[in-house]
């Protein structure tokens, strides 16, 4: 069966699509890989892109290559797969779980470390998603809700958890999509949005936690 990459970075689409074959068992630790000509006709690509596609994961030392020999799974770091690519293939319950951690956290951490800078970012994009959600435009609002808590996310100074926070909520907007049918739930829970930001001006990190506790349980109902 082809994996037909249609992507523009071909190269990359292949190595991401090796790696999860790796993640998920397929090839085992020490395995050699099929040779090229198999590899390019399993997904659909010229030699060039295979090998470049070996090479990115030969540095990133998921692969080691062995002159005049092969291409082997490497034993050390095959479980070691990218943070992004494990996003990308989660359950999306899960990774929405994960989000809803993040979130309580950043805000946490926002509230202490915030600048006037971050401030003003944070009201942007709550002023969007208010006008948004006033307007009933569900894909603004779903945009414009993603960029205030990633906007939070960046105000904790705290670069993984920012990272974390912008892949998993980046992999969940088509799922949002899906689960809301209208803006109404982003009216409904605007106040609760204010006070998180109020909050965080304030520089209250208790009373910031306790309000995306009360968002995400207002969601969730």
């Amino acid at each position: 069966m082809k994996n037909l990459i249609q992507k523009k970075s071909l190269a990359d689409e292949v190595a991401a699509r090796l790696s999860e074959q790796i993640s998920l068992g397929q090839y085992k630790v020490n395995e050699q890989l099929p040779i090229e000509p198999e590899l390019m006709k399993n997904f659909g690509v010229g030699r060039s892109t295979i090998r470049e596609a070996i090479k990115i994961l030969a540095n990133s030392g998921l692969l080691r290559v062995q002159q005049g020999v092969g291409t082997f799974v490497d034993q050390l770091t095959a479980n070691r797969e990218p943070m992004d690519l494990r996003l990308k293939r989660a359950n999306v319950k899960d990774l929405d779980e994960v989000r809803q951690l993040l979130e309580m956290k950043i805000a946490e951490k926002a509230a202490l470390n915030r600048t006037e800078s971050d401030i003003l970012t944070i009201r942007t994009h709550l002023e969007n998603r208010r006008r948004a959600a006033k307007q009933g435009l569900l894909e603004e609002c779903i945009e414009a809700d993603v960029q205030f808590h990633i906007s939070i996310a960046e105000a904790s100074k705290n670069e993984i958890l920012a990272d974390l926070y912008k892949s998993a909520s980046i992999h969940l907007k088509n799922w949002f999509l899906q689960t809301h049918s209208d803006a109404r739930a982003f009216e409904e829970t605007y106040i609760y949005h204010e006070q998180l930001l109020k909050s965080i001006i304030a520089g209250d990190p208790k009373k910031a936690w306790n309000i995306a506790a009360k968002i995400l349980g207002h969601v969730s109902q």
